[in-house]
């Protein structure tokens, strides 16, 4: 056999079917010819009636020839013989036997057996007599250079298990790979060393392949696969063929830099990627194999974008006699069947593999290549693919069906100039599309769908696919009949088959008919041959370049697209990896075909060197303009190796290419005496000390003197070219571009001119390039010398190690193992916050799936260990979406309950802070409280009461207690009432009256509103449901009220709603039971006569009902029905069925607790209701002593845990005493322990209530958050019947412009406020005595001033608080640094000539003083140099601070130094303006596709209104704009794309930054004077202009003459009676309290709400 068998997929199918009984899927063909041919396929396990795409259970068949005289043949025939031989041990077939009978020295361990295969029939030897013996070669094939073929097989396919082609034997191999045993044991192995076990060889010998302690270039061959090298998972013989069975991957490289170059997102990044390709190779090149062909498009990725060289017949077939590369031509049909089609089909087609672009080019543009075969050309280099249904081929419809095409004739011609999109939607809609658009598009889909495909193909593919891609339920009706409508059907474009293939007609489904042609073709084979030609005809071919601009070309992006109306919608995020997608091959027009002219103006062409020459004047500006098109689109022809393919112009250089020098080969020929006595001593300590933390020491200067002193070369020809593809790909991936094209390629190995793009690397890079790409090859460095450069930092070289073994062919649960194994002994903190951040992505899906209790434990160390070892911005963008994604998952689950029960959570809230908790966990945290009961929700209850105290009253109302009140009737467990009780006991009386109970009024109320028989049946039951709910929480709350609070606010009170409730006729059964058993409580806690006082006189009205009803009230509805029996029981035993059922649980209850005869002198019906309970229920008054003995136990209740006492073990508290739950101080814990109580209550919990209450009012002290309002008032029109478990964004903040607090902060002008994280503390900035600035620091739970900062000179204009550190950075011309809690100043910063920076040590003079201060103004004018506005960079902790002369300047605040200055040009050429505000994009922000926010781009306004964005990375202007006609007071972010600025022209704008910064924008009008200030919450703007404050929203809402207004408001006191006159001058928000503050001209700071 001669070459490898090319087939059309057709007869590649047929071929996969005949082999494996029909009993493998095949998916698509896999080719790198732009026609339907090719040896590979993509292959799945059948299943019946379904469709599957899960990577992990779809394969890679591979094809190759069979030489029964080749090593790969023999070596193959070996294996079979011994099965033909032993077919009873079944174990044949895997490699147990290689690895005992060809592979007895693995890496580093010597061996005295001599391997089966080394008999004198083969022709490459192996070892012999124990020793170590380099081999040259054999005489047929050039696989290694160092060792036997049979060796160097197995050490490239270790894990392929070999026998005759069986669908039971690649099942077999594809159950192995799938479940992970395939190199699980090696795995287990590893993590044996790193505990201290013994463990066997194998874990060993992989360590050093990954270079522990180093890598070496003297490999052996073994039978452990090197990580990085792509698994061979079966070689099955076949007679002519050899099939490999590979792994299918998601991605390879050549997809990430086409489609997603976003995926690869910073250095360290590419550093990781170079370092996994580099080790692959060392090994490779170790053992004297060179990969030969390494690009892009063979590097392949995983789900987690690690790296494996493809290994295949470039690697296995390396004959001397038949190169592997000598294949037929695919378009003459390869070796398919004598009865295949694919012959005639494609017969005429000139197409070959050249990767010489520009030649197909010039071909079409001379017309000698058709347009059909120059689009299937474009297809390729887009990377799009025939078979593969996501990412088809496609062509243009070019008619439109209506008549038959005739060129002298315009009717029945698509336009080309215009998308189909575009034709089938219309402009009009595509206007509209792209100006309504959240992310402005014409374009939402694909130019060829899967859909589409699908439906075009719907007559000739299985009825599985087009149930998985087109619609569930097969109808064979809804599928266009005919072409015209199927023009008309689908707005996507054509696909070849149309073109060339009449089978695409004729269906092979009963009940759906042949695809109809029109009625100008006969037949579908005459309707092919018109439809070509109308493809061909130079009407298209005038205009087939526009469809190509729009399609690949340069109308894909810019203002050319849209003026094309041909925008695409973007991908939901660019750092997500993709294989598919739009690929812009050009970037300026596509020129257009030369079409001949009759009998003049021929054009004459010439080859000179490749290129056309046309003889005539007139067409060389034609010929001009198709040479700089060529020139300018070099990249689709990138060239990556030197010695292969064209380069290779004589035999001598192949000669030269074939083998290794003897001199280089006998120089590297193994030592046996090497030292491996490392062996013995490898554990965890010993890894731990290869696992290096980055120092960031690395430099320029290390790189210049590794390329001077490095000495480790290249030994063989082969391997320098895979070491110059290295550095082709390294430059690739930081260009963004290939480093060589053809002609580039040509002139550099000629004269050593190196492209112009080289210049554009970093300098670093650039050295390790120029290594890799040295002329003479054997200059290049070696693998192994490029592995120990210094361009690799140690936390990548680090996290490979960790992530090598993490790797292998193992189950999930040995992967997480070891990872946690590795973890607890410190790796992760030895390689650092980088190297930790790199391995973190490939340990966290497996600690979300995580599900036994032993990968629970696992994946707890690990998740503890990565978020103590991670920085900020890694936590939040790895660690929190996976925490969530925990939280979330319904039902039990034991990591869910570790988390919530243990410290981790307090370990979330200190790493990210507590704005950040409460947008992403605590939502989470009381969504499990909505659940069945379970563990899960009682550590959720547990960690919400712990932490209550600590988050203090307005965010525990907000953010606890009104979303589980919101959470009442939507299935809330027991364990989420409970927490309501327990904070009420936290917090005590006042707390419950003031907060809990007015929100309970306003429940019961919409739950009484909606339980009507007239409302739908959902509403029904939420309002019952509600109300059980209801009186459950006021059932544990009761005792801790005092009896006169229990009478005011339950009984005497307007609304009581136990009576309210047993009033309603139509109420459900079970809520009047526990309505009535919830008053008798109530009357059991305030005793007999008051009971009889204040309860009776209320049910007299409910008793006389009752008493004369003259039989059962049937017409009562059980609104409850049979829902949530567990959810429900109330006593399942004693469940009343009917009304009248009331007076047996109230009037026996009511005789026991007050005695029968003042039951009935206050009850005139006593006698009827007597006479009812002894004919119905055998009941009759006998006196027995005492009245209720046992007080509220003897009631029994929905939840018993409330009634009897803290003793209860089923109480979350319980947990709490025991040191479950939020970590907290231990005098905290003492409060705690106090059952439950308030801070300052230091009686024990039995205590009277009363007594309580008179000593809590004697001790003369206000509590805590005395100020706050009960957020009852505000809530009226909140729909409590909405779903559980909504966001903060869901639950609206209604601005009532009241004011609740006012106090005097300042003696001058309050300008700005910095609030901390918890709320509870803020830094007021204003002006103080002798017009210096002032700095007051506030507790807000008592309006108390604790301190003061006098440091500066002048006024205020910004202040931060930098939560990592606790420091505050204020600005007032300079900007000074200090320390929160103590006020010691730590440095000031300044732009004077003299000292600009300057550490203060004056304690005595910098320390906070406690003392109010007069006020002052502002009276000294504004120097350039001073600094007059300042942002804090959160996500790197760093100042940006603005100047009086419109510049930048940038401080790192933990160094203590100023680093670089930004200067803007003037808005005019006048004096420049000062920069009057400042904000980046954004802080560190996680988003729903899970990816990181750091702020990419700076914006900065100016006195004179000019606006300018500012890129975060060059420092360059990305736009400026005049963005208001006055000075801008404030810059700040609302989204990522909107930017909101204030001005004292009278106007708010939101920019939205997607459309170009300026185009289009929202203006806010309304303000009578200059806006001063404003703050972002959610989709709200809250703006001050003098005295008023005005609500915007972000959405841009419209007045009815479609203009944006703003109506600004006074601030009035909370009881409305009186207004805010004064001027306000700062505004600042509370966001988790909901609440704002406001500062005004004469110093008063006001809270709002």
């Amino acid at each position: 056999m001669g070459s490898a068998p090319r087939m059309c997929f057709e007869c590649l199918e047929r071929r996969i079917e005949s082999d494996f009984s029909g009993r493998l899927t095949f998916v698509h063909g896999l080719s790198e010819s732009p026609l339907p041919f090719g040896s590979k396929a993509l292959v799945q396990v059948s299943y019946p009636y379904t469709y599957v795409s899960n990577s992990r259970q779809q394969f890679v068949m591979n094809y190759i020839p069979y030489r029964k005289d080749d090593c790969l043949a023999r070596y193959i025939d070996e294996y079979c013989a011994l099965e033909d031989g032993d077919s009873s041990a079944g174990e044949n077939t895997n490699l147990s036997r290689i690895k005992q009978d060809q592979a007895e020295v693995s890496v580093g361990i010597s061996c005295d057996k001599t391997s089966t295969l080394d008999t004198a029939s083969t022709e490459c030897r192996h070892f012999s007599n124990g020793a170590r013996t380099a081999l040259l070669g054999c005489e047929t094939c050039k696989i290694s250079s160092r060792f036997s073929c049979s060796r160097s097989i197995t050490s490239l396919a270790p894990t392929a298990q070999i026998g005759y082609a069986s669908y039971e034997l690649f099942e077999e191999l594809a159950s192995r790979f799938s479940s992970g045993s395939t190199e699980d044991q090696l795995l287990h192995s590893i993590s044996f060393l790193i505990e201290g076990k013994s463990a066997g060889r194998d874990g060993i010998n992989f360590l050093s392949l990954v270079g522990m302690p180093s890598f070496t270039e003297d490999g052996f061959p073994g039978c452990v696969r090197h990580p990085n090298v792509g698994p061979i998972l079966g070689m099955l013989k076949l007679p002519t063929q050899i099939s490999l069975v590979l792994p299918k991957t998601p991605y390879t490289l050549e997809n990430i830099m086409h489609y997603s170059p976003g995926a690869i997102k910073s250095d360290w990044h590419i550093q990781h990627l170079i370092y996994q390709l580099l080790s692959g190779l060392s090994y490779m090149h170790g053992l004297g194999i060179a990969h030969g062909n390494l690009r892009p498009s063979n590097i392949m990725l995983t789900e987690t974008f690690w790296c494996w060289l493809q290994i295949g017949e470039k690697q296995l077939l390396n004959s001397k006699v038949n190169p592997s590369n000598n294949f037929h031509n695919p378009s003459t049909g390869g070796f398919c069947s004598e009865c295949c089609s694919s012959h005639a089909l494609y017969a005429d087609l000139n197409l070959s593999d050249s990767e010489n672009w520009q030649s197909s080019f010039y071909s079409w543009w001379r017309g000698e290549l058709s347009n059909f075969e120059y689009l299937l050309m474009l297809n390729r280099l887009a990377g799009r693919r025939w078979g593969d249904h996501t990412f088809y081929a496609v062509m243009p419809w070019v008619i439109d069906f209506s008549v038959n095409p005739d060129e002298n004739s315009i009717s029945g011609w698509r336009d080309l100039s215009k998308s189909k999109w575009r034709l089938a939607k219309g402009d009009e809609q595509l206007d509209f599309t792209y100006s309504t658009s959240e992310i402005p598009h014409h374009v939402s889909d694909e130019c060829l769908s899967e859909l589409a495909v699908c439906s075009y193909k719907a007559r000739r593919l299985p009825l599985s696919v087009l149930r998985t891609a087109v619609r569930s339920v097969y109808e064979p009706n809804e599928y266009p009949s005919n072409m015209q409508r199927l023009y008309q059907w689908t707005p996507d474009e054509c696909i070849p088959e149309f073109y060339c293939d009449p089978h695409i007609f004729y269906s092979l489904h009963s009940g759906m008919p042949d695809l109809a042609v029109p009625s100008w073709a006969g037949s579908p084979e005459e309707f092919i041959k018109l439809h070509r030609d109308a493809l061909e005809s130079n009407h298209v071919s005038r205009q087939i370049h526009h469809w190509i601009d729009i399609t690949f070309g340069y109308k894909l992006s810019g203002e050319a697209a849209v003026a094309a109306k041909n925008v695409m919608l973007p991908a939901a995020t660019s750092t997500m990896p993709r294989s598919t997608g739009r690929c812009q091959l050009f970037n300026q027009p596509h020129p257009p075909r030369q079409i001949a002219k009759k009998n003049s103006g021929r054009i004459k062409v010439n080859d000179v060197d490749g290129k056309p020459l046309l003889t005539e004047s007139n067409e060389l500006d034609k010929l001009e303009e198709a040479t700089s098109f060529c020139e300018k689109s070099w990249h689709l022809s990138p060239k990556y190796n030197v010695y292969t393919g064209d380069w290779l112009k004589d035999e001598s250089q192949e000669k030269e290419l074939l083998r290794d020098t003897s001199v280089n080969a006998s120089s590297r020929e193994p030592d046996s005496s090497m030292n491996y006595d490392w062996i013995s001593t490898i554990d965890s300590s010993y890894l731990l000390q290869n696992i290096e933390v980055d120092d960031d020491s690395m430099g320029y200067q290390d790189l210049l003197l590794w390329r001077q002193t490095s000495s480790s070369k290249v030994f063989s020809i082969s391997s320098a070219d895979d070491i110059f593809a290295v550095g082709c790909i390294l430059a690739e991936l930081q260009l963004g571009k290939p480093l060589f094209g053809l002609n580039s390629l040509a002139s550099y190995l000629e004269s050593g001119v190196l492209p112009n793009s080289m210049q554009e690397l970093p300098n670093h890079i650039k050295i390790v390039v120029e290594a890799c790409i040295q002329k003479e090859w054997s200059r290049r460095p070696s693998a192994k010398c490029l592995l120990e450069s210094p361009y690799f930092t140690k936390s990548v070289q680090s996290s490979y190690l960790f992530l090598a073994p993490f790797h292998l062919l193992a189950k999930d649960e040995s992967r997480l193992q070891y990872a946690a194994t590795f973890a607890k002994r410190g790796a992760l903190k030895t390689m650092g916050a980088i190297g930790a951040e790199i391995c973190a992505p490939y340990c966290l899906p497996l600690i979300v799936s995580s599900a036994s209790d032993s990968e629970t434990e696992w994946a707890y160390v690990l998740l503890t260990e990565l978020l103590k070892c991670l920085k900020l911005e890694a936590v939040m963008k790895l660690v929190v979406p996976s925490v969530e994604r925990i939280l979330q998952a319904t039902g039990y689950s034991h990591l869910k309950v570790s988390l919530l029960q243990g410290s981790f959570m307090q370990e979330i809230w200190d790493r990210i802070g507590k704005q950040a908790y409460f947008e992403t966990m605590h939502p989470l945290i009381i969504s499990n409280l909505c659940i069945a009961p379970h563990m899960s929700s009682a550590a959720a209850s547990v960690l919400l009461i712990g932490s209550s105290e600590e988050h203090g009253v307005p965010i525990t109302v907000h953010q606890t207690i009104l979303p589980l009140m919101l959470s009442f009737g939507k299935g809330l467990c027991n364990d989420g009432v409970d927490v309501l009780i327990r904070i009420g006991g936290l917090f005590g009386e006042n707390f419950v009256m003031k907060q809990i109970l007015p929100l309970l009024h306003s429940v019961i109320h919409s739950g009484i509103c909606v339980s009507d028989v007239n409302k739908p049946e959902p509403i029904q039951s939420w309002g019952s449901l509600a109300l059980i709910d209801c009186l459950t929480a006021l059932d544990g709350l009761i005792p801790l009220m005092t009896t006169e609070t229990i009478i005011k606010e339950l009984i005497e009170d307007r609304t009581c709603p136990y009576v309210k409730i047993l009033m309603l006729k139509d109420m459900g059964f079970r809520v009047l039971q526990c309505a009535a058993k919830s008053l008798i409580r109530v009357c059991l806690q305030i005793g007999p006569d008051l009971s009889a006082l204040h309860v009776l006189p209320k049910l007299n009205e409910l008793f006389d009902e009752l008493a004369f009803s003259q039989k059962k009230n049937t017409c009562s509805v059980n609104l409850v029905g049979n829902m949530g029996v567990s959810r429900m029981k109330v006593g399942e035993e004693d469940c009343i069925g009917s009304r009248m059922e009331l007076v047996l649980l109230l009037y026996p209850q009511f005789a026991s607790l007050l005695g029968i005869e003042k039951l009935r002198q206050y009850c005139p019906t006593w006698l009827l209701l007597e006479q009812f309970l002894l004919r119905h229920h055998n009941w009759k008054w006998e006196y027995a002593g005492d009245s209720i003995q046992s007080g509220p136990d003897n009631i029994r209740g929905r939840r018993p845990s409330h009634n009897k006492g803290t003793t209860s073990e089923s109480r979350p508290s319980k947990l709490l005493f025991n040191g479950v739950g939020w970590s907290r101080p231990q005098s905290q814990g003492k409060k705690v322990a106090k059952n439950l109580l308030p801070s300052k209550n230091k009686f024990e919990y039995n205590q009277n209530p009363v007594e309580r209450h008179v000593a809590i009012s004697s001790s003369g002290m206000q509590e805590p958050w005395y100020w706050f309002p009960s957020p009852a008032a505000s809530w009226n029109g909140l729909d409590f019947s909405g779903r559980a478990g909504g966001s903060k964004d869901e639950l609206p903040w209604k601005i009532r412009a009241s004011i609740i607090q006012s106090v005097r902060a300042h003696h001058g002008a309050l300008r700005s406020f910095a609030v901390c994280q918890d709320e509870c503390t803020i830094f007021t900035a204003g002006v103080g005595p002798g017009f210096k600035g002032n700095i007051q620091k506030w507790d807000l739970s008592r309006i108390d001033c604790v301190s003061s900062y006098n440091g500066h000179d002048e006024v205020v204009n910004d202040i931060f608080v930098m939560a990592s550190t606790g420091r505050v950075a204020s600005c007032d011309g300079t900007v000074h640094i200090w320390n929160g809690q103590t006020g010691k100043q730590i440095s000031v910063f300044s732009e004077s000539s003299s000292t600009s920076t300057r550490f203060v040590e004056r304690d005595e003079d910098n320390m906070l003083h406690f003392n109010p201060l007069t006020s002052g103004m502002l009276s000294t004018p504004f120097h350039g140099n001073l600094y007059s506005a300042m942002d804090y960079l959160e996500f790197n902790d760093r100042l940006v601070v603005g100047t009086g002369n419109g510049s930048l300047r940038f401080i790192d605040v933990n160094q203590g130094q100023k680093l670089h200055l930004w200067k803007s040009e003037s808005a005019d050429s006048g004096f420049p303006s000062l920069i009057s505000s400042i904000c980046s994009s954004s802080c560190v922000k996680v988003h729903a596709e899970e990816t990181i926010s750091s702020p990419s781009w700076i914006a900065a306004a100016t006195s004179t209104g000019c606006c300018r964005l500012f890129d975060m990375r060059s420092g360059k202007i990305i736009s400026s704009w005049q963005g208001h006609d006055g000075y801008v007071t404030k810059l700040a972010v609302a989204a990522d794309h909107q930017l909101v600025s204030s001005s004292l022209d009278k106007t708010l704008r939101i920019w939205d930054l997607r459309r170009n910064g300026t185009a289009e924008h929202t203006v806010f009008r309304g303000y009578s004077d200059g806006v001063t200030g404003f703050s972002v919450w959610g989709q709200n703007v809250i703006s001050i202009s003098r005295n008023k404050i005005g609500v915007s929203s972000l959405q841009g809402s419209t007045d009815e003459e479609g203009k944006h207004r703003t109506t600004p408001q006074h601030l009035y006191t909370a009881d409305g009676e009186s207004k805010n006159v004064s001027v306000l001058s700062a505004i600042g928000i509370l966001p988790f309290s909901r609440l704002f503050l406001v500062g005004t001209e004469d110093g008063h700071l006001k809270i709002c709400c």
